[in-house]
């Protein structure tokens, strides 16, 4: 593996302009200096904060960035057009936001498709050649370092090869460091970029970047593969943001960068903070984590299989690419009904219990789950649940009370007001409560029912809330009267707790799951159990 050195392959981050292009995703400029200072965390080597002529949000972000905004490592870039048509580079007022964004450097879009010379920008092929020599040897005078993004790249190389080398040439030799070849359209497979960024390298002799979307699922592959070919500047995008399908995910790129083509392009040891910087920014952005993205994904090493977790319990290596640990990820198994003894085992040794004596408690273990997922369970989303599952099945059943009832009476009032009312009576520690509460929903009033209930003898209930609930309902032919699967999320605001309930009637299912969670909630919370409870 070759040293270290951010200038020989750049890293270049779009999130903060081609990332917010993405359909419901849009940032403050207080968010957008806090995703940079994830990036910069991480280690990429330059952060585009946006277009500063376009619109006031960028142009108070760049405006910010000078005082507020201390990068450690990377370098921030200000994004726009050449200059117009028939206009000084030196007058043009687009081309002075982007000379006036105090950033070192300027990243520069323009035209490489002559279709788009002629149909969009409505000038000749010979005035857009003039529009990104004068742009660029402009900014070049003006102390900045210049890249450009040859923008419908390679859509325009298939239709005029000629034209797109003028256009790489045309840029390289007014100064632009790099010129960067664009998969704007997201079109291209792997084969077409590869023989396309060598023959422009041999053609130009220009330093070659690379930028694709991915609206045929190859940004990522065309990326790395043009980096195979030659290119020593990749664009993209934190978890693959971006209009349409995204642009290539640089996080994606850059594991595979670094753990299968042996090229350092973050400084050591911040590869494992991926995971951190990945999730952070969905928080940053709202957006959901996809658990299924490649290295950072809560399930990118998840094992079900019973095969794979007999084969995981010898060697981890022999079902997963990469040690988890690299990009800052974990192994996990999921327990499912395509579970063996050895998944129940790997599971308990991840909760900390040691399961290898324990055979015939497996033996039940194994049956019971795959019993259970029949009728509609799914422990793979309820972790919670498993593991009180599991050390009941081991060690025997711990009860922290008695349920004696539970009812909820939903109510429209003449004025249209609906109401939901709880009621739960139970006992623990040799006293009787009975409980009532009214609720947003005949769950959430449950829910305080049964905590309100137990709060005399467990105070530290106060500090567990219910998060999330999502109902599934299992045989959609039943309708009304189909079985329905419950997940409640609770947390104590330290960490979060999935737990499950399933029965054909929801508020039934749903106690189910909020029983689990508070019976987690207390386990946590190093509760002693009560010796009467069943």
């Amino acid at each position: 593996m070759r040293p270290y050195d951010p200038e020989s392959l750049h890293i270049y981050d779009t999130t903060l302009r081609d990332g917010t292009q993405q359909e419901g995703l849009s940032l403050s400029v207080a968010d957008k200096l806090a995703v940079a200072r994830h990036l910069d965390d991480l280690g990429v080597g330059f952060i585009e904060g946006g277009w500063p002529g376009s619109n006031p949000k960028d142009a108070e972000f760049f405006r910010r960035a000078q005082t507020e905004l201390n990068l450690r490592g990377a370098k921030l870039a200000a994004f726009g057009s050449t200059r117009r048509a028939s206009r000084a580079a030196a007058d043009d007022p687009q081309v002075a936001a982007l000379r006036d964004a105090g950033t070192p450097v300027v990243c520069l879009v323009a035209k490489s498709d002559r279709r788009h010379v002629e149909r969009a920008l409505r000038t000749t092929l010979a005035e857009n050649l003039a529009m990104i020599r004068d742009t660029v040897e402009h900014l070049r005078a003006e102390g900045k370092r210049v890249f450009v993004d040859a923008e419908h790249f390679f859509d325009g190389y298939r239709v005029d090869e000629a034209y797109g080398l003028e256009v790489v040439r045309t840029a390289a030799e007014a100064g632009a460091e790099v010129v960067v070849l664009c998969d704007t359209n997201g079109g291209m497979l792997p084969t077409q970029i590869g023989d396309t960024v060598l023959a422009v390298l041999d053609a130009s002799g220009a330093r070659l970047g690379i930028h694709c979307h991915d609206d045929s699922g190859c940004a990522v592959a065309n990326s790395l593969v043009a980096v195979q070919a030659g290119v020593t500047h990749v664009q993209g995008a934190a978890n693959g943001y971006g209009e349409r399908c995204g642009n290539a995910n640089l996080f994606t790129v850059v594991a595979g960068l670094e753990t299968k083509l042996a090229t350092p392009v973050l400084p050591p040891g911040r590869l494992r903070e991926l995971v951190r910087v990945s999730h952070a920014i969905d928080e940053l952005t709202n957006s959901t984590p996809d658990t299924h993205r490649p290295y950072v994904g809560a399930s990118a090493f998840a094992h079900k299989g019973g095969l794979h977790a007999s084969a995981v319990k010898i060697d981890p290596d022999m079902y997963q690419h990469i040690d988890p640990a690299q990009v800052g990820n974990d192994m996990r198994m999921l327990v499912s009904e395509l579970a063996g003894r050895a998944t129940i085992e790997l599971k308990g040794r991840e909760l900390g219990l040691d399961l290898s004596d324990e055979k015939e408690a497996l033996g039940r273990i194994v049956e019971l789950v795959k019993e259970r997922e029949a009728t509609g369970f799914a422990y793979e989303a309820a972790e919670a649940s498993f593991e009180l599952l599991l050390r009941d099945e081991v060690y025997g059943p711990e009860r922290y009370f008695t349920l004696d009832s539970w009812r909820v009476i939903v109510e429209q009032r003449a004025d249209g007001e609906v109401v939901s009312e709880a009621t739960v009576k139970l006992e623990t520690r040799g006293e009787r409560h009975v409980s009532t509460a009214e609720g947003n929903g005949p769950v959430n009033a449950l829910d305080k029912a049964l905590r309100e209930a137990l709060a005399k003898a467990y105070p530290g209930l106060k500090a567990v809330d219910l998060t999330d609930f999502k109902v599934r309902i299992l045989d959609g032919r039943e309708g009304s009267g189909a079985v329905t699967r419950v997940l409640v999320e609770t947390s104590d605001g330290q960490t979060r707790w999935d737990t499950i309930g399933v029965d054909e009637n929801i508020i039934a299912a749903s106690w189910q799951a909020l029983q689990d969670a508070v019976t987690y909630g207390l386990r946590r919370q190093n509760e002693v159990p009560d010796p009467d409870a069943t």
